[in-house]
């Protein structure tokens, strides 16, 4: 099966008939269809395919030869944000299995492992912990320390992963003897647009974290109450978001409020309770410690004039990742492809962490859109990116 029919295959799945974008939430039918979908399409090519106690796969493609030498992994997630696009993941997946094709093909024999992973809720967006299947994996967190966290209805992690037919308490992926990680990935941003490439490699990602503001006041009446006598924390989030964007804006770094919720959520009620979700991302660790501690001073000093009171709590931290240099010289050298940077988590930051080898591929993105239904590539590309990964994985299990 060739890329582009794997990829119509794939592309209804979670799709929304109105808006066009994807839901694909962890631990629910459509992830399970998604995990069916990956496992016939490895079991297709022979590969030996492995779910772990969460939901985490991976397909082996073993040399004829047993070998102790490690093994080389890649692939990415099929999970998406809410209303997400098509690529983000999903083109990782599938231009793994088509590499593998490409490898095949071209009468390559490895001599180490190869692995096509697929990592459960990489974008976070059930559980508010970004990369949670590849951060189990490698010790960066543990079962307990995220069991009890709450989706959006209340629902609790081990209940949803227990609901979806998987045992969290069996065992999780080993990367044991996995010595390097290649992750292919849609750009998100312009930066090959504007070189005018079709592949780029990763040097490093942003340092980015998610913090929880919780804005409280006092309900009350939208018509009676004076406006001097309110204590309104919607008021004091808007400036939070407007400071968020200014501070932002000045030092040349990212921040977003993307999420709110609202209590009593009431068209004619003051709120007693706001709670915003801030996604901040900066160059370096210091610019992101030195970014929220600003906005949140800014938050606070409004608060004591709004008469609200603020609680910031951080859900999610994640340190900048330089990306093995060796290694993205080398991937770079294979089609003279520019090295740069991303603003974006991903799996490979968390297998980078960890003391894994591990690099990225871009695949162009002319939109430079992301976390949309706009999310593209141009299908000329993605097969140049199969490409550029078959060659890659030459290098590297050979």
């Amino acid at each position: 099966m060739t890329f582009e029919a794997m990829w119509r295959d794939l592309v209804p799945v979670g799709r929304s008939a109105t808006s066009g974008g994807y839901r694909r939430s962890p631990w629910t039918s459509l992830e399970a269809e998604l995990r069916a979908w990956f496992a016939e399409a490895a079991l297709a090519r022979g590969l030996e395919v492995e779910t772990d106690a969460i939901g985490n796969q991976v397909a082996w493609w073993r040399p004829t030869t047993p070998t102790e030498l490690p093994a080389v992994l890649t692939g990415s997630h099929l999970d998406s944000v809410h209303d997400g696009g098509a690529f983000d993941g999903p083109l990782g997946v599938v231009s793994a299995l088509a590499a593998v094709d490409v490898l095949r093909d071209r009468g390559f024999e490895p001599t180490r492992g190869i692995g096509v992973s697929v990592f459960t809720e990489e974008e976070g967006s059930r559980f508010g912990l970004a990369c949670l299947g590849s951060r189990l994996v490698t010790g960066a967190t543990t079962w307990e320390a995220v069991r009890r966290r709450q989706d959006r209805d209340g629902i609790y992690l081990d209940d949803a992963v227990s609901a979806a037919g998987l045992d969290p308490t069996g065992d999780l992926m080993s990367l044991s003897d996995v010595g390097c990680f290649v992750e292919l990935h849609v750009e998100q941003g312009r930066d090959l647009v504007d070189r005018d490439v079709a592949v780029g490699v990763a040097s490093e990602i942003w340092p980015h974290g998610r913090y929880r503001f919780d804005f409280t006041g006092e309900a009350n009446h939208a018509g009676t109450t004076r406006m001097e006598d309110r204590r309104d924390p919607m008021l004091t989030y808007a400036m939070t978001a407007l400071a968020a964007n200014k501070q932002a804006r000045l030092c040349d770094q990212r921040a977003t409020f993307g999420r709110l919720e609202v209590t009593p959520n009431g068209t004619n009620a003051v709120p007693s309770h706001v709670t915003a979700w801030l996604d901040a991302r900066c160059s370096d660790d210091a610019s992101l410690a030195d970014l929220v501690e600003t906005i949140t001073r800014q938050s606070h000093d409004r608060a004591s004039r709004d008469g609200t009171a603020l609680t910031v709590t951080a859900e999610s931290v994640s340190s900048s990742v330089t990306f093995d240099p060796d290694l993205a010289r080398s991937l770079a050298a294979l089609g003279d492809w520019p090295v740069i940077a991303t603003q974006a988590g991903h799996d490979a930051g968390i297998l980078s962490a960890a003391g894994i080898a591990t690099a990225m591929l871009f695949v162009r993105n002319p939109t430079g859109v992301s976390h949309s239904p706009d999310e593209h590539a141009e299908t000329v590309d993605c097969l140049v990116g199969v490409e550029a990964l078959a060659d890659t994985l030459t290098m590297l299990a050979s």
